[in-house]
Protein backbone atom coordinates (compact mmCIF):
# COMPACT_ATOMS: atom_id res chain seq x y z
CA UNK A 1 0.00 0.00 0.00
CA UNK A 2 1.41 3.14 -1.03
CA UNK A 3 0.58 6.55 -0.01
CA UNK A 4 1.44 10.06 -1.67
CA UNK A 5 1.74 13.59 -0.03
CA UNK A 6 -0.23 16.15 -2.37
CA UNK A 7 2.37 17.88 -4.06
CA UNK A 8 2.08 21.31 -2.27
CA UNK A 9 2.77 22.00 1.43
CA UNK A 10 2.07 25.99 0.97
CA UNK A 11 -1.38 25.06 2.88
CA UNK A 12 -0.34 23.06 5.39
CA UNK A 13 -1.54 24.00 8.81
CA UNK A 14 0.33 23.13 12.20
CA UNK A 15 0.21 19.83 11.48
CA UNK A 16 1.90 19.01 8.62
CA UNK A 17 -1.15 17.99 6.52
CA UNK A 18 -2.45 19.83 3.76
CA UNK A 19 -6.20 20.88 4.50
CA UNK A 20 -9.02 18.45 3.41
CA UNK A 21 -10.41 18.04 0.04
CA UNK A 22 -9.26 18.38 -3.51
CA UNK A 23 -6.63 21.17 -3.16
CA UNK A 24 -6.80 23.14 -6.31
CA UNK A 25 -2.93 23.82 -6.73
CA UNK A 26 -0.20 21.43 -6.44
CA UNK A 27 3.31 22.44 -5.57
CA UNK A 28 5.86 20.37 -8.16
CA UNK A 29 9.06 22.70 -6.57
CA UNK A 30 10.41 25.13 -4.73
CA UNK A 31 12.38 28.41 -6.92
CA UNK A 32 15.29 29.11 -4.56
CA UNK A 33 17.35 31.63 -6.79
CA UNK A 34 18.08 33.50 -9.75
CA UNK A 35 20.94 31.78 -12.04
CA UNK A 36 23.14 33.26 -14.76
CA UNK A 37 21.88 36.17 -16.96
CA UNK A 38 19.54 34.35 -19.02
CA UNK A 39 16.64 34.35 -16.51
CA UNK A 40 16.86 31.02 -14.91
CA UNK A 41 15.92 29.86 -11.51
CA UNK A 42 17.98 26.76 -9.54
CA UNK A 43 14.49 24.51 -8.11
CA UNK A 44 14.04 22.09 -5.58
CA UNK A 45 11.77 19.04 -7.10
CA UNK A 46 8.87 18.55 -5.08
CA UNK A 47 7.32 15.73 -7.41
CA UNK A 48 7.17 12.30 -8.19
CA UNK A 49 6.84 12.62 -11.89
CA UNK A 50 9.39 15.44 -12.74
CA UNK A 51 9.01 14.30 -15.94
CA UNK A 52 5.73 15.76 -16.59
CA UNK A 53 7.32 19.19 -16.53
CA UNK A 54 8.53 19.95 -20.17
CA UNK A 55 8.58 22.84 -22.35
CA UNK A 56 5.73 24.28 -23.02
CA UNK A 57 3.88 23.61 -19.78
CA UNK A 58 2.21 25.89 -17.74
CA UNK A 59 3.12 26.46 -14.05
CA UNK A 60 1.70 28.82 -11.56
CA UNK A 61 4.73 30.84 -9.23
CA UNK A 62 4.11 32.21 -5.60
CA UNK A 63 0.73 32.40 -3.50
CA UNK A 64 -0.64 34.15 -5.98
CA UNK A 65 -0.40 31.43 -8.70
CA UNK A 66 1.47 33.84 -11.66
CA UNK A 67 1.06 31.95 -14.83
CA UNK A 68 3.95 31.30 -16.29
CA UNK A 69 5.18 28.60 -18.71
CA UNK A 70 8.35 26.74 -19.14
CA UNK A 71 11.06 27.54 -21.70
CA UNK A 72 13.67 25.40 -20.38
CA UNK A 73 14.74 22.46 -17.52
CA UNK A 74 17.92 20.95 -17.18
CA UNK A 75 19.53 19.30 -14.34
CA UNK A 76 22.20 20.94 -11.72
CA UNK A 77 22.88 18.55 -9.05
CA UNK A 78 19.78 17.43 -7.15
CA UNK A 79 18.36 20.50 -8.24
CA UNK A 80 17.01 21.67 -11.69
CA UNK A 81 17.31 24.98 -13.86
CA UNK A 82 13.87 26.27 -14.86
CA UNK A 83 13.49 28.78 -17.18
CA UNK A 84 10.30 30.61 -18.36
CA UNK A 85 9.32 32.28 -21.71
CA UNK A 86 8.14 35.29 -19.74
CA UNK A 87 11.50 35.93 -17.78
CA UNK A 88 14.74 36.31 -19.91
CA UNK A 89 16.96 37.98 -17.03
CA UNK A 90 17.54 37.84 -13.37
CA UNK A 91 15.53 40.85 -12.41
CA UNK A 92 12.15 39.19 -14.06
CA UNK A 93 12.43 36.44 -12.35
CA UNK A 94 13.69 37.93 -8.57
CA UNK A 95 9.82 37.95 -7.75
CA UNK A 96 9.62 34.08 -7.98
CA UNK A 97 12.51 33.75 -5.27
CA UNK A 98 11.89 31.53 -2.59
CA UNK A 99 8.20 30.59 -3.97
CA UNK A 100 6.69 27.37 -4.74
CA UNK A 101 5.86 26.54 -8.00
CA UNK A 102 2.24 24.84 -9.15
CA UNK A 103 0.58 22.86 -11.70
CA UNK A 104 -3.07 22.47 -11.41
CA UNK A 105 -4.70 19.14 -9.58
CA UNK A 106 -6.51 18.56 -12.15
CA UNK A 107 -3.20 18.25 -14.18
CA UNK A 108 -2.00 15.47 -11.95
CA UNK A 109 -1.56 11.90 -13.11
CA UNK A 110 -3.39 9.24 -11.97
CA UNK A 111 -1.84 6.67 -9.58
CA UNK A 112 -1.94 2.89 -9.95
CA UNK A 113 -4.58 0.83 -8.19
CA UNK A 114 -3.67 0.66 -4.90
CA UNK A 115 -2.06 3.91 -4.33
CA UNK A 116 -3.37 7.24 -3.06
CA UNK A 117 -2.35 10.81 -2.68
CA UNK A 118 -3.01 11.99 0.75
CA UNK A 119 -5.55 14.76 0.06
CA UNK A 120 -7.72 12.05 -1.26
CA UNK A 121 -7.09 10.49 2.09
CA UNK A 122 -7.45 13.32 4.71
CA UNK A 123 -11.50 13.56 6.08
CA UNK A 124 -12.14 9.83 5.63
CA UNK A 125 -14.62 8.21 8.23
CA UNK A 126 -12.63 5.21 10.04
CA UNK A 127 -13.97 2.17 11.01
CA UNK A 128 -13.52 -1.11 12.07
CA UNK A 129 -14.28 -4.73 9.72
CA UNK A 130 -17.31 -4.52 12.48
CA UNK A 131 -18.50 -1.05 11.23
CA UNK A 132 -17.72 0.66 14.69
CA UNK A 133 -16.50 4.24 13.66
CA UNK A 134 -13.05 5.20 15.23
CA UNK A 135 -12.79 8.47 13.97
CA UNK A 136 -11.51 10.87 10.95
CA UNK A 137 -8.02 10.58 8.82
CA UNK A 138 -7.24 13.77 9.96
CA UNK A 139 -3.48 13.55 9.65
CA UNK A 140 -0.57 11.66 7.96
CA UNK A 141 2.41 11.42 9.37
CA UNK A 142 5.68 10.84 7.09
CA UNK A 143 8.13 8.48 9.15
CA UNK A 144 10.27 7.12 6.94
CA UNK A 145 9.40 3.22 7.04
CA UNK A 146 5.87 4.19 6.66
CA UNK A 147 3.28 6.88 7.08
CA UNK A 148 1.33 6.90 10.39
CA UNK A 149 -2.65 7.94 10.00
CA UNK A 150 -3.75 10.34 12.85
CA UNK A 151 -7.66 9.04 13.48
CA UNK A 152 -9.39 11.73 15.44
CA UNK A 153 -12.13 10.66 17.53
CA UNK A 154 -15.01 13.40 17.39
CA UNK A 155 -16.41 13.36 21.15
CA UNK A 156 -13.24 12.68 22.85
CA UNK A 157 -10.73 14.80 20.66
CA UNK A 158 -8.26 11.91 21.03
CA UNK A 159 -6.28 10.43 18.46
CA UNK A 160 -5.45 7.02 17.36
CA UNK A 161 -2.44 6.35 15.33
CA UNK A 162 -2.48 3.63 12.93
CA UNK A 163 0.49 2.65 10.72
CA UNK A 164 -0.08 2.51 7.23
CA UNK A 165 0.42 -0.76 6.28
CA UNK A 166 -1.68 -3.57 4.94
CA UNK A 167 -1.96 -5.69 8.65
CA UNK A 168 -3.79 -2.65 9.91
CA UNK A 169 -4.92 -0.80 6.81
CA UNK A 170 -7.82 -2.86 5.37
CA UNK A 171 -9.51 -1.28 2.96
CA UNK A 172 -9.62 2.13 1.62
CA UNK A 173 -13.08 3.02 -0.14
CA UNK A 174 -13.13 6.51 -1.57
CA UNK A 175 -16.34 6.90 -3.31
CA UNK A 176 -17.77 6.14 0.08
CA UNK A 177 -15.41 8.63 2.12
CA UNK A 178 -14.56 5.20 3.95
CA UNK A 179 -11.28 3.42 5.56
CA UNK A 180 -11.17 -0.37 7.20
CA UNK A 181 -9.00 -0.28 9.95
CA UNK A 182 -7.87 -3.00 12.69
CA UNK A 183 -6.30 -1.32 15.38
CA UNK A 184 -3.24 -2.65 16.74
CA UNK A 185 -3.91 -4.71 19.49
CA UNK A 186 -1.39 -2.51 21.65
CA UNK A 187 -3.47 0.62 21.14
Amino acid sequence: MKHRPPESDSSKGLSGSPPVGEPVFLAVGFLRRAHGLQGEMVMDILTDFPERLVRGKVVYAGEEHIRLTIRSLRSKGKQVLIAFEEAHEPESVAPFRNQYLFVRSDEIPPLPEGEYYHHELLGLNAFTPAGDKLGTLVEILETGANDVYVIREESSQTDLLVPAVREFIIEIRLAERKIIISPPEWL
